[in-house]
């Protein structure tokens, strides 16, 4: 079990108003799954992705992440458990613009101690299994929506993470472009094992899901799968 999630709760304070993001959630999910949380804006998605990686701490309840007590861990604990075992994917990509999209995807593996030639050659390859060779030396302004977020899958798998996190990654994106992206990460979810969890609104998203939930108002439900 990569992920066991009990009574996870999460509170926000807004002045002297209480918002609760997350109500009660409990998640179990095996290693190697494509799960996809569905949900409109607002109803906790990110929340808990930010949870299960570590970016943010639960109010109250306990989870478990590749066998990490996240609840309990101190800062530099967590920020090594978001390097060494979580992979990010966000809706707006989050590269440096400054930088070509192999250097994008370099960072991560500099920032964990690889050398540079070795952290190039990994790079060059990530690249290529996104599709992405042949564009590694051009920066983000150079490259489309969809080029872009495959440089962002790029660098999230390149730290061979436990698991893979993706905030909304087609919401950006027209259809065609969305589902060649989605196609991409569920190729890559069944060669690699990766575990991958995708919060989104997207229900083309739902036919490549090997576990399906709903979110709504910070509560998370099974959802049937047809």
């Amino acid at each position: 079990m990569i992920i066991q999630a009990r009574g996870l709760e999460k509170i926000y304070r807004r002045g002297a108003q209480q918002v609760a993001a997350l109500r009660g959630v409990d998640l179990d999910l095996q290693a190697g799954e494509f799960a996809v949380i569905l949900g409109p804006s607002g109803g906790g998605k990110s929340t808990l992705l930010h949870v299960l990686g570590g970016i943010d701490r639960p109010s109250a309840g306990q989870v478990r992440v590749n066998g990490f007590a996240l609840e309990s861990a101190s800062e530099s604990a967590l920020t090594r458990f978001r390097r060494d075992h979580i992979g990010f994917i966000f809706q707006f990509y989050n590269l440096l613009p400054s930088l070509s999209a192999l250097d994008n995807v370099l960072l991560s593996l500099l920032a964990k101690g690889w050398g540079w030639q070795a952290a190039r050659q990994h790079g060059l390859e990530m690249l290529a299994q996104v599709g992405l060779a042949h564009r590694s030396g051009h920066r983000p302004a150079e490259l489309s929506g969809g080029e872009q977020q495959r440089v962002a899958i790029a660098r999230a798998l390149s730290v061979d993470p436990a698991l893979v996190l993706a905030d909304e990654p087609t919401g950006d994106l027209d259809s065609a472009t969305a589902n060649e992206l989605l196609e991409l990460m569920a190729d890559l979810n069944r060669s690699l094992g990766k575990t991958f969890i995708i919060a989104t609104h997207n229900q083309e998203t739902c036919r490549f899901a090997t576990s399906l939930f709903e979110m709504r108002d910070g509560r998370l439900s099974p959802k049937g799968m047809s």
